[in-house]
């Protein structure tokens, strides 16, 4: 029985430790997401929104700051009326469309 219970241990705090780097990205990535749009140098989480119900009506279900290069993007990923998921990739200083696709 202490075997049993050593390796279960053992594997929960793998699986903690392969988890918290990315709850930590997702938060930093919120905070530089508000940081960002406060000083103007991409849109608010509100417009881009909106953009993105513009291009394809439905639920949000997630929205994620990403940095390609040198440039802010905002995936959003939405539910439509049909069921389907979308990911709606949007520049995030300016809210053009980059990529539509079915996810």
């Amino acid at each position: 029985m202490p075997i049993a219970f050593s390796l279960l241990f053992v594997c929960l705090v793998g699986i903690l430790i392969a988890v918290n780097p990315v709850v930590t990205f997702a938060e930093d990535s919120q905070v530089l997401a508000r940081k960002l749009s406060a000083s103007g140098q991409i849109l608010s989480l509100e417009i881009i929104h909106k953009k993105a119900k513009a291009i394809k009506s439905g639920k949000i279900l997630e929205t994620e700051l990403e940095i390609k290069g040198s440039r802010y993007i905002y995936e959003v990923e939405l539910l439509d009326d049909k069921g389907l998921v979308w990911e709606i990739d949007l520049d995030a200083k300016t809210g053009q469309l980059i990529k539509l696709e079915e996810d």
